[in-house]
């Protein structure tokens, strides 16, 4: 969060931050307005990016926190949001915080920075990418940061608070698959030995062709796992791990259609990643009816769903207890 700072050593611009900084235990016995008062009399002192526009419970929202989650916003939706939206969100983010600091204990770090790059991964990005794709688009990291760590503790306060409520049962899935009239459909366990052919950092486009050219050559050679495997093993920089199984219904639906339509005993399609080019041996494929694609569909549409609605009651709760005043 942008702190309080002032223009000049010494003076009283440093007196007034302090003073700021200071306020959430006295918002609390005088209220957010004294807060409020005071940070438009030390507005003179403050720079621009600082200028106080809100305070929730006597912590501030400043003008350069609103600028970087609009910033945010409009790289996600592609489109400039409503300033009193973009203040909403923050307002709702401050409760979210504010409140698991009563119910849990600190977040650790590594929760936040483990997000942060599981988000430049799915981009396809390095961490590193993707912190300098930010920046080039004038977004902070913290800010981004901000808005993890408020998603993270407000799902387990809600998890926590109304697990009851979440619990989705197997009649449910099955009342919800016969009012939408979707017939169920057939699962799969799938055993895999994932197949990388190693990439050089920086390799040039002429040996990622090189090293695609003989992916493709291993595709077609590949019948069988016990011989595929050798032919693979026998490439040079190329790591076969360890087989591993995965059920169709853990799998989001692209990566199912892959699987489906790769015959048993050969390879899916290559895809490329910053490390290499990485295939998969269909090396078992068992049908399975305990917990099929259209099920985990059907009962994750429904724990969204209520999710959503207990989430939203639960916040319009905090908001009608807390003290927020609006610059």
């Amino acid at each position: 969060m942008t702190p309080f700072i002032a223009t000049s050593a010494g003076g009283s611009g440093d007196r007034c931050a302090a003073w700021l900084v200071r306020q959430p235990a006295r918002a609390r016995r005088a209220g957010a307005a004294a807060v409020l008062a005071a940070a438009l009399l030390c507005g003179g002192h403050l720079p621009a990016h600082a200028q106080i526009v809100a305070i929730v419970n006597g912590e501030p929202i400043t003008a350069t926190d609103i600028a970087q989650r609009s910033k945010l916003l409009q790289l996600s939706t592609h489109k400039a949001p409503p300033r009193q939206e973009v203040l909403d969100e923050l307002i709702d983010d401050k409760l979210k915080i504010q409140l698991s600091k009563r119910f849990i204990a600190e977040v650790p770090k590594r929760e936040i920075d483990s997000a942060y790059a599981n988000m430049a991964r799915r981009a396809g990005l390095t961490t590193q990418q993707f912190t300098q794709a930010l920046t080039k688009d004038g977004v902070s990291v913290e800010a981004l940061k901000v808005r993890i760590h408020a998603d993270f503790v407000w799902g387990q306060i809600i998890r926590g608070k109304y697990q009851g409520s979440l619990q989705i049962g197997e009649k449910d899935v099955m009342a919800a698959l016969q009012t939408k009239n979707k017939p169920d459909s057939v699962g799969y366990e799938y055993l895999l030995r994932p197949i990388m052919l190693l990439l050089p950092n920086g390799a040039s486009p002429e040996a990622i062709e090189a090293r695609r050219r003989e992916v493709e050559a291993l595709r077609t050679r590949f019948q069988s796992c016990d011989e595929g495997i050798r032919l693979a093993m026998a490439l040079t920089d190329v790591a076969v791990r360890d087989p591993i199984r995965r059920q169709s219904a853990d799998l989001p639906a692209p990566q199912r259609e892959v699987l489906n339509n790769t015959p048993l005993g050969h390879l899916t399609p290559p895809d490329i990643s910053i490390q290499g080019i990485e295939v998969f041996a269909i090396c078992g494929k068992v049908a399975t009816t305990t917990d099929t694609p259209t099920r985990r569909e059907a009962r994750d549409e429904i724990f969204a769903e209520r999710y959503t609605a207990l989430a939203k009651k639960f916040l319009k709760e905090l908001r009608t207890q807390a003290l927020i005043e609006i610059r």
